[in-house]
């Protein structure tokens, strides 16, 4: 029972791994031949979405930390799905005025290229319980570039819309009302941006500490 349980995970996770690695190929694909074809102020549009959908598939990597499936903390993963699903579905989703600021490129470009090789590479060692020397450099290496023009790109764009957040009072819960509670959207915007300062440069030394664990760990293997 337990090796068919463990198979049963394998083939689970390999097929997640697999599906939204296809998602984000699609985002990365669309954005390039977008850029080539219209220029930035198309990209949005091309990759809406296939970038909602590969996005919000992550949820369920908080999922499989809670029960075990994944030996990712939860308290790693979920900050970092937490911030991306604000952006892609509090800022980019709601606040069109910002779809065709370049930074959605740099956005884009930086998460779709970050995903392909992080999926492609669990997508391997469940399917075949091993990925090859290069791809694991890439998945602990490409991030010493990408993690910060992600962030960057990230902050950038809530920025941005934090003028149309406030104009259009959206998402708002102003009193008095039955519940006997109020929410501003536009100052939960600026708590955001505020958790970033501590929380990019924690990320980032975690996954620091992440790749030099891994890279020793294949040289010694």
């Amino acid at each position: 029972m337990a090796g068919f349980l463990s198979t049963l995970k394998r083939v689970y996770l390999s097929v997640y791994n697999w599906t939204v690695f296809v998602g984000w190929f699609q985002v990365l694909y669309f954005a390039l031949k977008t850029l080539s074809e219209s220029g930035h102020t198309a990209v949005y549009d091309a990759v809406e979405k296939p970038l909602q959908l590969a996005q919000t598939a992550a949820v369920l990597e908080i999922l499989h930390g809670l029960v075990g499936l994944v030996r990712s903390p939860v308290s790693a993963t979920l900050p970092q799905i937490g911030s991306r699903l604000f952006v892609t579905w509090g800022i980019l989703w709601s606040f069109p005025e910002i779809r065709t600021h370049i930074l959605v490129s740099s956005l884009v470009i930086s998460w779709s290229l970050t995903e392909i090789i992080r999926y492609s590479f669990f997508g391997m060692k469940e399917a075949l319980g091993f990925a090859p020397s290069w791809l694991l450099w890439l998945r602990y290496s490409t991030f010493l570039l990408l993690y910060p023009t992600g962030i960057t790109s990230e902050i950038g764009l809530i920025y941005l819309g934090l003028p149309y957040i406030k104009a259009s009072d959206k998402y708002c819960i102003r009193m008095p009302n039955k519940w006997n509670f109020s929410f501003d959207y536009f100052y939960t915007s600026i708590l955001v941006l505020g958790i970033y300062a501590p929380g990019s440069p924690h990320m980032y030394t975690y996954m620091l500490g992440q790749r030099k664990k891994a890279l020793a760990k294949s040289k010694t293997a």
